[in-house]
This record gives C-alpha cells, sequence and structure tokens, in this order.
C-alpha cells in the first residue's frame, strides 16, 4: 500500500494527509540532479545548487531528534530521498510522469514499496514544505499509521523553524477567534475526518490547535499523546485519543481556551 501526504500553498490555501493512491509502475529516468547532500536519515538530490539552502538542510536532523524528544519518536533506520526540482514546471512534470494518479500538489511526502520520499521546487516557502513533508516522512518511518488529523496537525506545527512554532504560527490568531466563536472543532470530530478530500482549512487550524495544547499545555495531555503514539508504534489498537484526554484533563474545553487566551 503506498502512502502519500501532500501540501499545496496558494496563500496559505492547505491540502496535506497521508492517503493511498495505485502510482506509476515501471522505472523512469532520474532528472536533472546537479547537487547531492545528506543530512542526518534524508538523502537530498537537487536540481539547483544546495548551497544557499545548506542552512535549512542543516535544521533536518535536528528536526528528527526534537520528534524524538518531544513525542519519543524512534530514530529513523531507513534513508528518506527529499527530491527538489528548480521549478513548478519541473516539479510539475516529474510528479505526473511518475505518479499519475496523485493530485498534484506543491510538495508530496510519498512512500512505495518501503522507500520514503519527499518531493517539493524551489519557491518562497519551500523551508515550510519541507519542514511539513519531512515531519510527515519522520512519523511514517516510525509509526504503521497516524490518524489523519493528528499527522497534519503535527506537520502544521513542526512546519516552522523551531524559534517560531509556538508563537508565531498563522493560525493563531485564527484559532483564537473559533475558540471566541465556539467554532473549534473537538478531538472527538477529527478522528471522524478519514479523507484527505473531506479535510478543510478549519480543521487544519483545529488540529493544530489541539498538537499545540498537547505539546504547550498540561503534561497530563502531553502525557497521553506520547503514550497514544508508542501504542500505535507498537501495533496495538489504542483508545480513542478524544477519550483520553477528557479523562486525563478535567474541563478540556475551558482548559483549552485558556491555554490560547495567555498566548
Amino acid at each position: 500500500m503506498e502512502q502519500v501526504s501532500r501540501r499545496t500553498f496558494g496563500k496559505r490555501a492547505l491540502a496535506a494527509g497521508a492517503v493511498a493512491f495505485g502510482l506509476a509502475r515501471g522505472a523512469q529516468a532520474a532528472p536533472w540532479w546537479i547537487d547531492q547532500r545528506q543530512v542526518g536519515p534524508f538523502i537530498c538530490q537537487s536540481a539547483f545548487p544546495l548551497i544557499e539552502y545548506q542552512e535549512l538542510l542543516d535544521e533536518l536532523a535536528p528536526l528528527e531528534r526534537e520528534l524524538m524528544r518531544v513525542l519519543a519518536v524512534q530514530p529513523c533506520k531507513t534513508p528518506i530521498y527529499l527530491h527538489l526540482m528548480a521549478n513548478k514546471r519541473q516539479h510539475t512534470e516529474y510528479i505526473r510522469e511518475r505518479f499519475p494518479e496523485v493530485p498534484y500538489r506543491q510538495a508530496l511526502f510519498i512512500k512505495q514499496n518501503n522507500r520514503a520520499s519527499v518531493f517539493a521546487y524551489k519557491n518562497d516557502e519551500l523551508d515550510i514544505d519541507i519542514r511539513h513533508e519531512c515531519t510527515h516522512a519522520l512519523l511514517h518511518a516510525d509509526m504503521p499509521m497516524v490518524p489523519l488529523w493528528l499527522d497534519e496537525g503535527l506537520a502544521e506545527y513542526f512546519e516552522l523553524a523551531k524559534d517560531k512554532r509556538a508563537r508565531h504560527h498563522s493560525h493563531l490568531k485564527k484559532v483564537k477567534w473559533d475558540l471566541k466563536r465556539k467554532k473549534l472543532k473537538s478531538v472527538a470530530e477529527l478522528e471522524k475526518e478519514e479523507r484527505l478530500e473531506d479535510m478543510t482549512a478549519a480543521d487544519y487550524r483545529s488540529s493544530w490547535a489541539w498538537v499545540h495544547f498537547m505539546l504547550h499545555g498540561p503534561v497530563e495531555a502531553h502525557a497521553e499523546l506520547v503514550m497514544f503514539l508508542n501504542e500505535i508504534r507498537n501495533h496495538t489498537m489504542p483508545r480513542a485519543l478524544s477519550q483520553r484526554l477528557a479523562e486525563a484533563v478535567p474541563n478540556l474545553s475551558w482548559r483549552i481556551q485558556q491555554h490560547f487566551a495567555q498566548l
């Protein structure tokens, strides 16, 4: 079974997730790689010189260590290939030729036949694209699955540079507004989302908000998240995270409101 996670940014319009697609068959010729570097488990092949992006690439090994520290993610044991095109045209042609059944996106994570790959192209948000999709890749390298909403919430959180994650995401202002209007989706509602195409911008914001709450809010919430992921890692069917959070954190709706009111 192939897994695909994909991200598109048209003025922050989001569409990303882990879903199954039938992918192209047959070997394809390699594109125009003119630079290659390895950082941590990532083997980066690029159609443009990477020297100006070395600082961004140097963030990938620390990203893996941060996931290990915060979520107890295990070290990646197999390579993750990061393929970077020089422009949108190259990226579009590359994806359409090799994966014709995958809807085009600005950046994608694809796992096929145990080979994990991230595809993106040079653009103004390449740093966000790379962190977002590489987060998916690291999570799926460690676990057999991650619930769609949580997979996206974690990737949304870790897509920013480390010093900006907690307080500088564009979701923050809208999440506060959603909470005031009682429009923030609950974890139970998010758990019902199983298809990428059904995820809305509000779903992504809500997913990010609950991840933020679990990482920066009550320690009990963080503990439940780590235990939940550990059970998935061990191929144990975990109880719904919505149930676990409700039991571990009394007055959950009020607590998340207070959490964001203090930011």
